[in-house]
């Protein structure tokens, strides 16, 4: 979590977070494919770029989701907001701590839980997939499901990311992608194209047709 995201997290606490998350009203779209994926009783990798990562969080909360979360600084106070959404918390990330990361993300996706990552993280560069998801899913089996969000009115951070805040009491819009699998192996290019797609779906489903709505902090 970086900029505006953690700013709110480190000065007013979690419980704060979360009082601005309940005046939000959430769309969800193609919510089918959320259900479909989980009645296949399958594990499987929630995947959503790095700058939605507040209004996904929250929408799936307390559903014993395993997130991936980074063990720099930032990564401290995301783990204190995610543990308070009812998250179990993997640390390490392609920057520190990336093969014990890989490790946990397969052991909890080889155990049957829905194992949470943001590709692009924790530095980016935005919207750029590196393989770690995906050779995750790969070694376990495990189905993709991309999803993204959106807000109107909205704060993007000035940060990397360009971090999303719904503002108060903002329409969010949640959208899922088609759910993939991977071929076993190494992350081949085909496969990392395939996924920034999903994604990049996903991205446009949740936009407002007439751009979001946003404030910049």
């Amino acid at each position: 979590m970086t900029g505006l995201g953690r700013a709110l997290v480190e000065g007013y606490g979690a419980s704060a977070v979360t009082l601005l998350a309940r005046s939000w009203r959430v769309d969800v779209l193609h919510r089918h494919r959320w259900a479909s994926v989980a009645h296949t009783g399958r594990a499987f990798v929630l995947l959503c770029w790095h700058d939605a990562l507040l209004p996904v969080m929250w929408l799936h909360r307390h559903r014993q989701i395993q997130a991936v979360i980074s063990e720099a600084r930032d990564g401290e106070y995301l783990t204190r907001f995610a543990t308070s959404l009812g998250y179990g918390v993997i640390r390490g990330s392609s920057t520190r701590g990336g093969r014990r990361a890989l490790l946990g993300a397969v052991r909890a996706l080889e155990r049957g839980n829905i194992v949470g990552i943001t590709p692009d993280g924790p530095r980016g560069p935005r919207r750029t997939l590196k393989a770690g998801a995906l050779v995750a899913a790969a070694r376990a089996g495990a189905l993709v499901l991309p999803v993204h969000a959106d807000a109107r009115p909205a704060w993007h951070a000035r940060s990397w990311d360009a971090f999303l805040v719904p503002a108060p009491f903002a329409r969010v819009r949640v959208a899922y992608g088609e759910p993939f699998e991977v071929e076993p192996g190494p992350a081949s290019p085909a496969a990392t194209a395939l996924a920034t797609e999903a994604l990049d779906e996903a991205a446009r489903m949740a936009s407002w047709p007439d751009g979001a709505a946003t404030l910049t902090a």
